[in-house]
């Protein structure tokens, strides 16, 4: 009998010794949840214009977030009506997603009536910065006066005829500010430059855009620039004529590589990186941003196959570094 004590006290003795000879077991990580977000738009999301820089961004965010795993987003495109797309912004609001974006100034009032129905689901609307008060709803906005005073000091220096073209959507939001933003960086760079200005009363008329870039260009312009992503529409006839263009919201580099002198890039990442951080905080509105070219949600990006004067970049990138020292105001 004592013998079997004994052995029993020995073999319960190894164990404490094998046990403590052991490695630690690796705790499993704890599984990263899902971030999901869903965008309605109002043109295509390859319109090389405002819908594609929310697409390319949001792109960029999942890739910065490790992939489709951990960041997932939908779209519905071509939302030119508001109220296809209030359906679809409710819609995604009933699934659950953690982020849903009305991609449009167009689409603020059905927002505001279909958010306080979702209170645990966070919106965001652009480009504006009025968040109605709600504390789910967050806005965003471009300073596109900073890029557009930029084109405009680039443009004052390139045209032989001083007479400039401008095709506008609709005098509102981003689009104003920057077409207002080109006119003064022209008239800070040569006040005897003509900037003529079409408003056309469309973001989406591609032949109500061609017919005003064809107006300007009888009128003498030999430079264009324009907003929205009608502007396709102008920037064939302005490669037909050989006419150079300056583009916004997207690099339109590769609808006219011969005619495309530099495009404003929105960077909506910049955003929509804090968006995230305060919604995974338990923040889900009531705040608004702002992309410019000092964060860098704004980006002058230059045609490598159009040759820039020397002395023309140096006063594009001087223009880029008082906007952001503050030494220049595109809008007093």
């Amino acid at each position: 009998m004592k013998k079997l004590t004994w052995l029993l006290t020995l073999a319960v003795a190894l164990s404490l010794v094998v046990s403590a000879c052991a490695p630690a077991a690796t705790p499993t990580p704890a599984p990263v949840e899902k971030f999901r977000v869903a965008v309605v738009m109002p043109s295509a999301i390859n319109d090389l214009a405002f819908s594609q820089s929310m697409y390319d961004a949001l792109v960029r965010v999942q890739t910065e977030m490790g992939g489709p795993e951990n960041f997932e987003f939908v779209y519905s495109e071509g939302m030119f009506v508001v109220d296809d797309a209030a359906a679809a912004i409710r819609d995604y609001a009933t699934q659950g997603f953690d982020l849903v974006i009305a991609h449009g100034s167009q689409y603020g009032s059905s927002l505001q009536e279909i958010a306080p129905d979702f209170p645990d689901t966070s919106f965001a609307w652009g480009t504006t910065v009025d968040t109605f008060g709600l504390p789910n709803v967050f806005a965003y906005e471009a300073a596109s006066d900073q890029g557009g005073y930029v084109n405009g000091v680039i443009a004052a220096s390139m045209t032989s005829t001083k007479v400039i073209g401008v095709v506008g959507p609709i005098e509102t939001g981003d689009a104003k500010l920057y077409v207002d933003g080109f006119k003064a960086g022209v008239a800070a760079t040569n006040p005897e430059i003509q900037v003529n200005v079409n408003y056309i009363g469309s973001f989406s008329d591609v032949a109500l855009a061609a017919e005003a870039a064809t107006t300007h260009i009888s009128a003498g312009a030999d430079v264009l620039t324009g907003t929205a992503q009608m502007v396709v529409g102008a920037i064939g006839k302005a490669e037909e004529a050989g006419v150079l263009w300056f583009g916004t919201q997207s690099n339109q580099t590769s609808l006219a590589p011969s005619i495309v002198v530099a495009s404003q890039v929105y960077h909506w990442e910049v955003v929509l990186k804090e968006m995230i951080a305060l919604i995974k905080g338990g923040t889900l509105g009531g705040q608004s941003f702002v992309i410019d070219l000092s964060n860098g949600g704004e980006v002058i990006e230059y045609n490598p196959a159009f040759t820039l004067p020397a002395e023309v970049g140096a006063l594009a990138e001087a223009a880029i570094e008082g906007i952001k020292n503050g030494s220049i105001t595109p809008l007093p």
